[in-house]
């Protein structure tokens, strides 16, 4: 994606700023590894600006705000990246979150650029960590992407509603069902299994791996929605029925073994995504009859 032309004087003077910079330090920055070089190349441009979205808070467009964050999601899923930290451009992208005048107006469009941004689930799950569960806007932002996300990898996209008010629980707890390995083993069976039958055992398990990461991305995104969302009363029947859910789709269908700890691993996730709902359960657990939406399908 080209550089919006209102941050090209921006990328200048930054550009100014990083040559003074390197310049006082050049001797050390002979030896520095190419990943390190990168991310200090972009910490100066993040910091930058971080620095004019904080003293002129409108000085662009909403438009040019949503190409420039998911620019800057671009950059920081650069796989050199991947073992740094990346606060500065956490904190940025808060800051840009604030910065939008048509608020909640644009989370849709966001959601839906943000989406494309990659097609492996690690930089999907990746890019909405990149948001911090710290503001109203950012957990909004954190909340539906992960729903959206999670429709795109199961290719549920069009019959997503989640715009509707208070619809991300039930819109979750009809992707969970999808979700069962079993499932998405069938989803990627044509793209992994050879036609040569002496190949089928290996990849069979390079299957099954592919299948629990899968399954292990989708499960932690379904966690972030829920964790971002202001459980009420009148939504214990929509939390205990994702319980049930996880517990029937999910859950129950990993078999352990000890020759395949991604299947532990995900097992692991399950349960401590079970007890963290259980938890929330018995918080907004409501005063009068409990409500039951599945009891009337």
């Amino acid at each position: 994606m080209p550089i919006p032309p209102v941050y090209f004087p921006l990328f200048l003077s930054c550009l100014r700023v990083f040559k003074r910079e390197a310049s006082l330090s050049q001797g050390e920055q002979q030896d520095t590894p190419q990943e390190t070089a990168l991310d200090i190349s972009l910490s100066y441009i993040y910091k930058f600006l971080t620095l004019c979205a904080l003293v002129q808070p409108g000085f662009t467009t909403d438009e040019n705000l949503l190409d420039l964050i998911e620019l800057l999601c671009r950059a920081g899923l650069d796989v050199r990246l991947r073992l740094l930290p990346q606060t500065d451009l956490q904190q940025l992208l808060l800051l840009l979150l604030e910065n939008i005048q048509e608020w909640p107006g644009k989370l849709q469009q966001l959601c839906s650029a943000l989406s494309l941004v990659s097609d492996h689930h690690h930089n999907l799950l990746a890019l909405v960590q990149f948001f911090l569960d710290v503001t109203s806007r950012s957990r909004q932002l954190r909340s539906q992407l992960s729903l959206v996300v999670i429709a795109r990898l199961l290719d549920q996209q069009e019959t997503l509603s989640l715009w509707q008010e208070k619809a991300q629980l039930v819109e979750l707890s009809r992707l969970l069902s999808l979700m069962r390995p079993s499932s998405l083993g069938l989803y990627l069976d044509s793209e992994t299994l050879p036609p040569c039958q002496e190949q089928q055992p290996k990849a069979s398990a390079e299957l099954d791996h592919k299948v629990c990461y899968l399954c292990h991305s989708l499960l932690t995104l379904a966690g972030v929605v829920v964790s971002c969302q202001d459980i009420t009363p009148d939504q214990w029947g929509e939390l205990q029925l994702l319980c049930l859910q996880l517990d029937c789709h999910i859950s129950t269908h990993i078999r352990e073994s000890p020759q395949a700890m991604h299947r532990t691993k995900l097992k692991d996730l399950a349960a401590q995504t079970y007890i963290r709902w259980q938890e929330l359960l018995s918080h907004c657990q409501p005063q009068a009859q409990y409500c039951r939406p599945w009891e009337d399908v």
